[in-house]
């Protein structure tokens, strides 16, 4: 096994990460702690429009039962910001962690 890794260390010395052993367990696992910046839901310029919720990778964005969406559940979030980049209103803005 490979003590240092860099740009030169071979893949076949590399140690296995992301593996997925069954479907549907992205729930077990709580991954918001990945992050290095955060979004930010400012719910009065947000006109629900339905554009954030189906970009999220890891469905953090919550929506309920009346189909109005609401804050994120920072459990999963990573910070990505697609959401932030696909809203055209400005109602998620990425804040630094």
């Amino acid at each position: 096994m490979c003590e240092k890794i860099n740009s030169t260390t071979p893949w076949q010395e590399l140690t296995t990460g992301g593996t997925i052993y069954n479907a549907g367990n992205a729930r077990e696992f709580k991954t918001g702690d990945w992050r290095s910046s955060k979004p930010v839901f400012i719910s009065e310029k947000c006109k629900q429009c339905g554009l954030c919720f189906p970009v999220c990778p890891d469905d953090a964005i919550v929506v309920n039962q009346d189909q109005k969406r609401e804050d994120f559940n920072y459990d999963y979030c990573k910070g990505c910001g697609i959401c932030a980049k696909v809203c055209p209103f400005g109602a998620i803005e990425m804040k630094e962690v």
